[in-house]
């Protein structure tokens, strides 16, 4: 058996041509090539192990863009729900992800301490993350700007930060939201003084200067007729994307007695998804509700 196999083999090889068996040969040998060394030049970039990493995209020159696009002032919930879209379609694509926040043009995504995830590679964390997110801008824009064309492409920067206990991960989320909230409060005021009273951008930002949240406040409920705390939670609070059992309901033909064939039954299917939540995460009351977050083997 071997001796005639071995027979074939020689057989072949003398058949080929001198470039086809060149060829072979470069192939086999191509992962050791001498080009190999321009490796040793990659820095080494990967996460601490053991640790909570954080990619935060944000959104590049968004100012400009919302301009361009007609956005609402000061909040644009199509431009939210689409940013939230798209931070869904992150968390799916990478399952290790435990948790994200949002708010105006940015998204944090926290991934597992234990994530092994491209080798726990920085660069790798950030360049996923940031290239699915923004090509789903790009993908979903239709669907929350009907009658907006998409003039040119949206661009996001990213960063990767670790974090080594929960309770600097839970002080990270907590910065983002207070963030939120000094800045919509902000930008509530300012663009009530320009829409409806008829300050120009420079002199409404030299009304506002040197005032605390309480003089804003004031100026929103006494001049506006405004009460922040009615404002909606999306844009106060900004959005939290958990994992959650979703019941979903489809209709479907199914397998039917003689007497009902043809007919459609609903079926609903648990599934689970990044839910949004509009809530405060500063406090305790969210941890302790969802302690699965942190958890070290969740």
């Amino acid at each position: 058996m071997w001796p005639s196999c071995n027979v074939k083999v020689r057989d072949f090889w003398a058949g080929t041509s001198v470039t086809l068996r060149r060829c072979l040969k470069v192939g086999a040998t191509m992962a050791k090539s001498k080009f190999e060394y321009v490796r040793n030049f990659e820095a080494d970039d990967t996460c601490l192990a053991h640790c909570w990493v954080v990619v935060r995209l944000d959104g590049r020159n968004f100012h400009r863009f919302a301009e361009k696009h007609n956005f609402a002032k000061p909040n644009d919930s199509r431009a939210l729900h689409l940013m939230t879209k798209c931070a869904q379609t992150v968390m799916k694509e990478l399952e290790d992800i435990v948790i994200a926040y949002g708010q105006s043009d940015e998204y944090s995504f926290v991934f597992k301490r234990k994530s092994n995830w491209f080798k726990r590679r920085a660069s790798k964390f950030m360049t996923h993350v940031a290239s699915q997110f923004a090509s789903s801008y790009v993908f979903y824009w239709r669907d929350y700007f009907e009658d907006q064309p998409l003039l040119y492409p949206p661009g996001f920067d990213g960063r990767v930060i670790v974090y080594p206990s929960n309770q600097t991960l839970k002080d990270y989320l907590s910065w983002r939201q207070a963030d939120c909230h000094i800045n919509n409060l902000y930008n509530t005021v300012f663009w009530a003084l320009v829409q409806q009273s008829g300050l120009t951008p420079v002199q409404a930002q030299e009304r506002l200067q040197g005032t605390l949240a309480a003089d804003k406040n004031e100026i929103l409920f006494s001049e506006f007729n405004i009460n922040y705390n009615h404002e909606p939670l999306m844009y106060r609070k900004g959005t939290v994307l958990i994992w959650q059992k979703v019941g979903e309901v489809t209709t479907k033909e199914v397998t039917l007695p003689a007497e009902m064939e043809g007919k459609k039954m609903a079926v609903t299917r648990t599934r689970t998804k990044p839910v949004p939540l509009y809530c405060d995460i500063i406090g305790d009351a969210f941890w302790k509700e969802h302690p699965e977050i942190l958890d070290e083997d969740s």
